[in-house]
């Protein structure tokens, strides 16, 4: 198999687990009953997070005490776990946007450059004319926004509309809503910008992973 049939299987294989996540997201959490598998998943990304934490830790024993009070805590909070499944997905999922509205966000003030203009310069060399810098900073407002206006709605659903409605916003509708932004986006950036200043979606992913891997460049 070469490299790019690997690569377009790791994508679907990604794709396909993002989907069935969602979904079964939405159906734990739509049922408002108590649920343990639901539990488990709302809380699989946090706790995998908090493994591999741990496992870098450079002394095995702290990592193994570390284990055993997570156990412990898992333990006796498990049972208010189960009973509020659909509390933990809509924290988690203000919680995720909540935290990408202050990654791109906080880049527009201070003496530093928007974070959309920092990732073009590493896509164009460094370089960016005053049409780019205008635009990737519209950029990085857009993005802000959206996930600031994605917090905000899934308050307000969670808070006044029934648990399923604001299911099918938050794990349903979540994943095309971002999509469609990155389209949106794309759209804008060619009638924003000429042929020879573009970059392609394709670009813009590896930027984000380049500034994920070295945040700080």
């Amino acid at each position: 198999m070469t490299l790019g049939l690997v690569s377009v299987a790791r994508g679907l294989g990604v794709a396909a687990l993002a989907v069935g996540w969602a979904v079964g997201a939405h159906v734990s959490s739509a049922s408002g009953e108590p649920s343990h598998w639901g539990a488990a998943l709302a809380l699989a990304p946090l706790l995998l997070a908090l493994v591999m934490a741990l496992w870098r830790l450079p002394s095995r024993l702290l990592a193994i005490v570390g284990a055993a009070l997570l156990l412990a805590a898992l333990a006796r909070a498990w049972p208010l776990l189960i009973a509020e499944v659909a509390l933990l997905y809509f924290l988690q999922h203000v919680g995720v946007n909540g935290l990408l509205a202050a990654v791109f966000g906080r880049t527009l003030s201070g003496p530093g450059e928007p974070l959309v203009t920092r990732m073009a310069r590493q896509v164009h060399g460094g370089v960016l004319s005053a049409r780019q810098v205008a635009y990737t900073r519209g950029a990085t407002q857009a993005w802000t926004a959206f996930f600031l206006g994605m917090v905000a709605v899934s308050t307000a659903l969670f808070v006044f509309a029934p648990v399923a409605l604001w299911s099918t916003f938050a794990n349903l509708l979540g994943g095309p809503l971002l999509g469609a932004m990155f389209v949106g986006e794309y759209l804008w950036r060619l009638r924003a910008l000429p042929p020879g200043e573009r970059s392609t979606l394709a670009d813009a992913v590896r930027a984000w992973k380049q500034h994920s891997s070295n945040p700080e460049r």
